[in-house]
């Protein structure tokens, strides 16, 4: 479980890193060394790692229901606002431009004055929208983390009533 966690989480920031989303990035990062300890703790016998572990699981799963709601703007969020990149950049979804079956076409501007390094993109026939794609992304990841909260409840009471019984 969490090998597939991790390596899930891996795959996306690789995509958040494409498309300079700050806040996933970030995120992405945390959840990584999270997993990373979980698999540790697990391993070396350390029910804290995987306590902490637990508990950065409740938080991913929050923040990747949040994600969703972002992207079918759900509450009154817009996923054209700058939120993901804290406003230090363009926020774009890399799927936006390079999904299944769209085509990518860079339009100059033809306006008088407008500098020609500015450039717009039209984007046409995607099979599927970009909000869906990161939509999926995220259920994915609140799937594998709740497989992994499961996971590590049974590894953390496991290990409980094995301490338990060395004591007698």
């Amino acid at each position: 479980s969490f090998i597939y966690e991790g390596k899930s989480a891996l795959e996306r920031q690789i995509f958040d890193f494409l498309g300079f989303q700050w806040a996933p990035i970030l995120g992405n990062f945390l959840h990584i060394i999270a997993v990373i300890l979980g698999l540790f703790g697990t391993i070396q016998y350390r029910p804290r790692y995987i306590v902490l572990y637990s508990i950065w699981t409740a938080l991913w799963v929050t923040w990747n229901v949040f994600i969703i709601c972002f992207y079918l703007e759900v509450g009154g969020l817009s996923k054209e606002t700058d939120l993901m990149t804290f406003n230090i950049s363009m926020h774009r979804s890399w799927w936006r431009e390079h999904g299944p079956g769209c085509i990518r076409r860079v339009v100059r501007p033809t306006a008088p004055g407008i500098i020609d390094d500015i450039s717009y993109v039209s984007v046409t026939g995607c099979i599927i929208d970009f909000q869906y794609l990161e939509v999926i992304h995220s259920a994915i990841q609140i799937l594998l983390s709740l497989i992994g909260f499961v996971y590590a409840c049974y590894v953390i009471s496991v290990f409980m009533e094995e301490e338990d019984s060395s004591k007698y």
